[in-house]
């Protein structure tokens, strides 16, 4: 393993480990504080998917997951826990697999994208084993969760874009569309 494949899924791994750990405390009827940190996970995921390709993200993905299980264990109850990793491996792979068929697209389309269909998925799978049939109005929280995560989906992608720049990664479309407006 390179150090950056390293730092990244420690990088995952901590990103699910906060994000189980913050779920458990609402901020209000609708919405928890693990909402803001679980879309980063999507963000690393890209980037490694870009820059390394899709085999390397998968593994990242598995690194990610079982770090982050093993640490969410410590973290949060069993239950959360567990409904954690089931989302977590499927909303992953879901967003490897759009972002890799996406890839060849505008800059913005892959990440944004994966990170949509992945977060429906992820919230669909994560709530309804987390807290299905506890006395909370999980449904409520799971809407909640969903829209920071697709809000969370616009505003990685300045971000993304910055990396992209900075390791020399942007697509190539895009950087003609940038030449031509210069010069345009």
């Amino acid at each position: 393993m390179n150090r950056s494949f390293l730092l990244s899924a420690l990088a995952m791994a901590g990103i699910v480990a906060l994000s189980n750990y913050l779920v458990q405390f609402p901020v209000n009827t609708w919405l928890t504080w693990g909402a803001f940190t679980y879309p980063v996970a999507y963000f690393v995921t890209d980037v490694a998917n870009r820059r390394a390709g899709v085999a390397r993200a998968r593994q990242m993905a598995w690194v990610g997951f079982v770090t982050g299980l093993a640490l969410s264990l410590m973290l949060a109850p069993l239950r959360i826990a567990l409904a954690s990793a089931a989302a977590f491996l499927a909303s992953q792979f879901m967003d490897i697999a759009v972002f890799n068929k996406l890839r060849q697209k505008a800059w913005w389309k892959a990440p944004f994208i994966g990170s949509i269909a992945a977060s429906v998925l992820d919230t669909a799978i994560f709530f309804s084993l987390a807290f299905a049939g506890e006395h909370l109005n999980w449904l409520a929280l799971a809407t909640g969760d969903l829209a920071v995560k697709l809000l969370m989906a616009v505003l990685l992608l300045a971000p993304y874009r910055m990396i992209l720049v900075r390791a020399g990664l942007l697509p190539v479309r895009a950087k003609a569309n940038r030449a031509s407006a210069v010069n345009g």
